[in-house]
Order: C-alpha cells, then structure tokens, then sequence
C-alpha cells in the first residue's frame, strides 16, 4: 500500500547528497521479474502465493544464494519469504519488507487482462504492478545483483516478503515476530517520490508512522417484544443515540516529531487559508481556529489525531417485533503511541450509557512512530539526491496500514522508502488498469542498491 497524500516535510537542512557508488541490476532483468511476477494471480484464495515465493527463490538461487539462503513457510493458502545475505559483522540484521499478494481484478472490468503483463505506451500495466510487486521486483533484483558482485554487507540483509497484507496480515505478524531482533526495517510498500503533471519531482516521502487501525463494536440487547407493544428501552435508539455521541465527538489534537518538523514546510508548500492553519498548528497544538481548518480537511484531519467514525449497522430481527440487538463498527484510526484501550475507555465515556457495551476486536495493537534514525535519513537522502538533487525528503505517517505496522508493534523500526517515482495520476493502486512507467525501473534499482550498500555497512 503507497500513500502519497498529506506529505509532512523534513527539514531541507537534512544531511547533503553525496556521490552514489553503486552496480545496480540490470534493468532488462528487473522488469522480467517484474512481469514475471504480476503474470502469478497472488489474490487471496488462489493459492498462488506459494508458487510467486519459488518463482523469486530460483532468481535468487541463479545468482548464487544457495538452499540455506532462502526459507519458504506456508501458512494456509499463503506464505512468507526469506533470503538471506549473509554479514561479515555481528550487528543484528537490517531487514526489507514487501508483500507478495494483491487486491482481487475482475477481467472484465479492465481494459487489459490484470494477470497478463502487457507493456504499453511507456507502462506496464497488471494487477499489483505498482502495489507491491515493483519494488518488491527491485528488491529481488537488487539482492540477486548483490549477491553476483560478491557484496559482503557487515550486518546481514535479509529480504522478507508477507502473502496476505492486504487481507488479514497473518503472514506478517509471524514474520515480526520472529525477526523482532532486526535493527530496523526498510518497506518497499511505503514512501516513494511524487512526480508532477510537468515531469519534475516534487518531493520524496519518508514514510516513518503508521496510524493505528483498530475496530470497536457497539453492542446493544434487549429482551425484545411485540412491537406493537413498545417498551421504555429499544436496542435501535439506545443504540443511534450513542452512534449520534461517537459521531459529534473530536479526539483531542496531537503532535508527534514527525509532523512538528514537517508542517510548517508543507504549509509554505499549499498555501493558503489551509497552509495557515498547519504553521499555526505546528507552532501551538492549541491553537482552536487551527485545528478547527485542519480539522474540515478531509486531506490533513487524520494529522493531527485520532479519528473514529461509524462504517456499519446491523439490528434488529423482524419488521413487527422490538429489536433485541443493535450493533454498530466504529473504525478508529489511531495516533501512533496511543494505547488501543485507551481509546475504547474513551469511547465508552463519550457514550455514557452502561447498556453500550463497547468490544475491541482482539487483533488491535497500538504502534509508534520511528525515529528519524540519523542513518537512515542520511542514505535515502543520498540515493533521492543522487536522481533528483536537492529534492526535499518529506517524513510520512500514513492513515493506512502496511507491514511495518506489525514490525513497530515489535519494537523494530520501520520506515517507507520505496524506490518508485511516479505521478498522482499515474496511480492506480488496488484500482483500475493499474501500472507503473517502465522508465522508473533503472532509477529504482540505483535507489535500492545505494540504500543497502550503505546501511549494511
């Protein structure tokens, strides 16, 4: 999953670009991988997830990583992937984090097969070329090329690819926990460079947090009746009336290193009434008139704290009979380091009815932003700069949720830094005629093997 919306700007006097010395894949051979990858239909229920992580395993074992190397677990229908580029040092390992399954395409809904790889007009175009089998691809080729030059990183490099982000995240949970002991991760399912309607880069988004998803249901019950026979109490109205609470309720602003540092830039960047309100925020989070602007923007409201909105309704059991139970989803979108119970406490508060019972779906876990760790802004600046100097280096925390949510839940921090450059409107990510301009394979691959160079060192 790539986000480019709501950018939050780093400080343009991060640390300088500096000569590039790298041997990048070749790029003929990255887009067969490419290719090759998106002609496997890795959609849940398939069970082809499998045969994608064998596919990259004989790429891998071609270039010279041998059996050991590379681990495959299946997992029900899915699994996870592992290969390993052995360090010369002790220091834990750094590990890359992509995802091997897509979104479901129905074929008639597009305009070209969305599991035939067809490269056209400059793109690429099939189902998971953009999310996430590109810099998934890159990655495969860039350790594959590793691996040829007989690179020997000091900390291990090991490349881990889940089978079911974009559904239930099983996969990636098992593989947070067993490599929690990594010194950090770099995800090539978030951040990227935005380009412009014009050709030029715009910015490069370091995505560094990840806002917590979590489910809560509203339950109501009742003993029920006739309905023509009302009783002073109805699961529905007890229940629209909390619904109507939840709803009318703001959670109190926030602010975290990752959008004090960058709202003021983004603010020079928009401009106007809203470019105000994001500098007088950064400046004070109290700032009433501020957060109220921010607040009527769809683009920046998840910025400034949590969120939890309604998104679905169930009660009731016949048309002449009183309800006996009333449910309702509240879907919260949570700021990074606030506890999931926390939230629910809250709800519950703002409610103020003890027949609302308000349940967390077990599998929420609340996470934090990582630290803008000095190193590895240092090597995504020199491989940005490298493509497109002095381009800012924007820090991201993303409304949605990728593998890293799982790894920062673990204590291993986690940070975006896909190597694809592409146009707004050029994304198509889970949508459409999804594709990705073939002109970004040989940039992409620079970008991946500075990065691992230089953190693996």
């Amino acid at each position: 999953m790539r986000n480019h919306t709501a950018p939050l700007a780093l400080a343009a006097a991060l640390l300088a670009a500096a000569p590039v010395h790298a041997k990048p894949a070749d790029t003929e051979t990255a887009k067969k991988i490419l290719k090759d990858s998106i002609a496997i239909p890795t959609v849940e229920g398939r069970g082809q997830v499998p045969k994608l992580a064998a596919y990259f395993a004989s790429v891998l074992k071609a270039a010279g990583y041998a059996d050991s190397d590379i681990e495959i677990t299946p997992i029900g229908e899915t699994a996870t992937f592992a290969a390993t580029l052995a360090g010369t040092g002790k220091g834990k390992p750094i590990v890359l984090l992509g995802h091997m399954d897509v979104v479901e395409a129905d074929p008639k809904d597009w305009t070209r097969d969305p599991f035939v790889p067809v490269e056209e007009d400059g793109y690429i175009f099939g189902r998971g070329s953009e999310d996430n089998k590109f810099d998934v691809s890159m990655m495969v080729a860039t350790m594959a090329q590793l691996k040829k030059d007989g690179f020997k990183p000091k900390r291990s490099i090991i490349l881990l690819l889940s089978g079911d982000e974009e559904t239930s995240m099983t996969t990636t949970r098992a593989l947070a926990a067993k490599y929690k002991g990594a010194e950090f991760a770099l995800n090539g399912d978030g951040g990227g460079g935005l380009i412009g309607e014009d050709g030029k880069p715009q910015y490069y988004g370091l995505q560094a947090g990840e806002k917590t998803y979590a489910d809560f249901t509203l339950e109501v019950t009742n003993p029920g009746g006739h309905s023509s026979r009302p009783s002073p109490v109805n699961a529905i109205v007890q229940l629209s009336t909390a619904l109507a609470k939840v709803g009318a309720y703001r959670f109190a602003p926030q602010q975290n290193e990752l959008t004090k540092v960058g709202m003021p830039i983004v603010a020079d960047q928009v401009g106007g009434d809203i470019g105000a309100a994001l500098k007088a925020f950064a400046a004070n989070p109290t700032d009433a008139k501020a957060i109220a602007a921010i607040r009527a923007d769809p683009e920046y409201v998840g910025q400034i704290g949590t969120t939890c909105v309604p998104t679905l309704v169930k009660g009731g059991h016949a048309e002449n009979a009183l309800p006996q139970r009333a449910t309702a989803n509240i879907n919260c979108r949570i700021f990074p380091g606030v506890p999931v119970e926390t939230v629910r406490a809250e709800l519950e508060k703002v409610i103020a009815d003890p027949a609302v019972k308000v349940n967390t779906d077990p599998d929420a876990s609340a996470s934090d932003a990582s630290p803008l760790r000095p190193d590895v802004v240092a090597a995504v600046t020199k491989a940005v700069h490298a493509r497109a100097p002095g381009l800012a280096i924007i820090p991201s925390m993303s409304a949605g949720a990728t593998d890293s949510y799982h790894f920062r839940i673990q204590g291993v921090p986690s940070y975006g830094v896909a190597g694809l450059f592409s146009k707004a409107s050029d994304s198509y990510a889970h949508g459409l005629n999804e594709r990705v301009p073939v002109d970004a394979i040989a940039p992409a691959l620079a970008h991946w093997d500075s990065l691992l160079r230089d953190l693996s060192k």
